[in-house]
């Protein structure tokens, strides 16, 4: 695909406005655009929260059974994507998902366990 095709209209702006809106999350556009987030899928996200969870009731299992002035320091969670803004880049709004699409995306994630 060559982009001077656009500049030569043989390519029309509605494909490549569509060829850009699908690249895929680990493109180099996405990666120029969002920096380390664009590498995070749902399962790393997915991951990293299961090991804050566990970290967790392990801290939470070890102040429990330990003595009154020797209790644990809390872990400190698995360091994530950091967003300029606060928030996960959202390029568009996500439509509601149907309840037999039960997969949440990476955004979804990110804000939840953000």
């Amino acid at each position: 695909m060559d982009l001077l095709d656009w500049h030569r209209e043989t390519l029309s702006a509605r494909r490549l406005a569509a060829l850009v809106k699908h690249l895929p999350h680990d493109s180099a556009l996405n990666r120029e655009l969002h920096g380390e987030a664009a590498e995070w899928s749902v399962s790393d996200h997915l991951l990293a929260a299961a090991v804050d969870h566990l970290a967790a009731a392990n801290w939470m299992f070890a102040s429990v059974n330990s003595e009154e002035g020797d209790q644990p320091e809390p872990p400190a969670p698995v360091p994530r994507p950091s967003y300029d803004d606060g928030e996960p880049p959202v390029a568009e709004p996500a439509p509601e998902p149907a309840p037999s699409d039960a997969t949440p995306s990476a955004v979804q994630l990110a804000r939840f366990f953000g």
